[in-house]
Order: structure tokens, then sequence, then C-alpha cells
């Protein structure tokens, strides 16, 4: 992974890098995946794991894309961030160790989390192209 991980790092734009290494946050509402409604799967931009669905995305009028939860617990790691003077949880992907965003308990659905997302963490695969870019495997999520 350390090969791949330097190279896909050096593939990153500047917002990109900002938020997976350094812990950033990028504009509400200027961001790629806010407002997308497309069906697919939402991966790490580093590592391409999979991590949230648009199955699991809903509105939550933040300015991020916001999610129920993510596709598999194992890939998404919760830290305590006591930046800003606050105290919130962090979520990193477990695999490339970006950072991704934030949990709120603020969500709907029987869990009550709000995964809210930075879109520069993120790749997205729509439905159609799962099997083509290698996550068939994920397909009966839209049957």
């Amino acid at each position: 992974m350390t090969n791949d991980k330097e190279k896909r790092l050096k593939e990153l734009n500047r917002m990109q890098y900002e938020v997976t290494q350094n812990n950033g946050t990028e504009p509400p509402f200027q961001n790629e995946f806010w407002d997308h409604k497309e069906e697919g799967i939402y991966v790490d931009i580093i590592s391409g794991k999979p991590l949230f669905s648009s199955l699991d995305k809903f509105d939550a009028h933040c300015g991020w894309p916001s999610f129920t939860k993510p596709l598999e617990d194992e890939e998404v790691a919760e830290k305590v961030d006591k930046s800003h003077g606050m105290v919130r949880t962090e979520v990193r992907s477990k695999t490339a160790d970006s950072h991704l965003g934030h949990v709120f308990p603020d969500g709907p659905g029987p869990n009550g989390l709000r995964y809210c997302i930075n879109s520069a963490a993120l790749k997205f695969i729509p439905k159609d192209d799962l099997e083509k870019e290698g996550y068939g495997d994920l397909k009966h999520l839209f049957d």
C-alpha cells in the first residue's frame, strides 16, 4: 500500500490533499457530492476501498454529503477530535488513514447517526460502472 499510497497522494489536487492528509474541511455547498443523487458507491480517494452507498445518503442541509452508515464498519475508524474548541468524533478510512469527516448523533434512521463526509476524500463509482471499476461484488446493493 505504501507505494500505491504515495503515487495516489501525488495525484490529489490541493483540496483533496488538505482534507485527507491534513484533516482539512472543504467549504459547505461548494463541493462535488453535497447534492449528488446518482446511485452508486463512494470509495476512499486514496485506497479505493468502498466506504458509503448512495442508498444511505441523505440531505442533512449541512452542505456536505451525509450518510446514515458506512458500507462496512471495518473500513471506517472513529477518533476523538478536540480541535477548534469542541469535541467531535472524527471519521478516518482505516486502510489509507485518510481524514474523511465527522460523525454526529443527529441523523435519521434507526442508528441516529450522520456521517458528514468531505467530497474531497471520496471518489464516486456509478452503479452501472461497478463491475467495470472492480466493485462488481457490490452490484447486489442496487438490485
